[in-house]
């Protein structure tokens, strides 16, 4: 892309995304995850009507008498966005790509976390680590993340998301608020499932599955040709046959439902964020919910 052209697609999201996180995603967003990361700040004696779950066994064992951990609010959070960016993001059909809304979103969170004075850093991931932006504050960083968005291109087709929670756990050692943004369009495997509960045991992982309704039902219109972007390869079929349709939607409906176990499973809250419809609503109940 040319860097006019980059720039100013930079500046229309900048102009959307940061309008929305300041009048209102800020207070929403303060209050899901704000207080939510607590660290250590000294241990004192115990007095009646405190919690016995906060007892120092290994202080009170010392001193022969019970005392408590006080922590405090982590004023400072890191916040880490997983971005699918395999080849079926490049899918839409109404009004805007999927890799389109993904980018949307992403500077939503972005510009709010700066704006909360925290840190935000970006892996970009197909069926490998693409790219990893590591967490900073800051506006310039932001419009580099948003940049990266619009016009970084991933070397593979595929997706892992494993492989990109698995490299997350690994780089990010202290507890972080995580958004895990893809479509979700893979194999829901049993190590899958593990590295989910594994990120989310270690950090505060949610989930954006981004996707359009023609993934999901598909209008008769005669013989169509399908292809995979992941894998190229086509397919002919006639969706002119009740059938095929019904057939298509039930394949998809199954794999959605069993992804909405797994993350239940996982403890993971999660959203699902469809082409061409408002994102800020449903983000927000998201938010009210934590």
């Amino acid at each position: 892309m040319e860097t006019n052209e980059l720039l100013k697609k930079v500046r229309r999201i900048e102009i959307k995304t940061k309008g929305l996180s300041r009048q209102i995603f800020a207070g929403e967003y303060h209050s899901a995850f704000k207080g939510k990361g607590m660290s250590f700040s000294e241990v004192r004696e115990y007095q009646f009507g405190d919690d016995i779950r906060s007892i120092d066994w290994n202080v009170t064992a010392r001193f022969n008498h019970p005392y408590i951990k006080i922590f405090e609010e982590e004023r400072e959070l890191t916040v880490m966005l997983l971005i699918d960016i395999s080849g079926s993001r490049n899918f839409g059909t109404q009004k805007q790509f999927k890799k389109d809304l993904i980018t949307e979103i992403s500077a939503v969170i972005a510009f709010s976390s700066i704006q909360n004075n925290d840190k935000i850093g970006v892996i970009f991931f197909s069926n490998k680590i693409e790219k990893f932006i590591p967490p900073k504050k800051g506006k310039s960083h932001v419009l580099r993340i948003i940049r990266e968005l619009i016009n970084f291109e991933a070397e593979n087709k595929l997706t892992d998301i494993s492989e990109a929670l698995r490299y997350f756990t690994n780089v990010i050692k202290k507890r972080c608020t995580a958004f895990l943004i893809s479509d979700f369009i893979s194999e829901q495997k049993k190590e899958f499932q593990n590295a989910l509960r594994i990120a989310n045991h270690k950090h505060d992982l949610i989930a954006f599955r981004i996707f359009d309704k023609r993934e999901i039902k598909i209008p008769k219109i005669g013989f169509i040709k399908i292809k995979d972007a992941e894998t190229d390869e086509s397919i002919w079929i006639d969706t002119s046959s009740k059938r095929t349709r019904k057939l298509y939607q039930e394949w998809n409906e199954k794999s959605y439902r069993n992804l909405n176990v797994i993350l239940k499973k996982s403890g993971i809250d999660f959203v699902n964020l469809e082409t061409g419809k408002d994102y800020v609503k449903p983000i927000i109940n998201l938010f009210k919910r934590r």
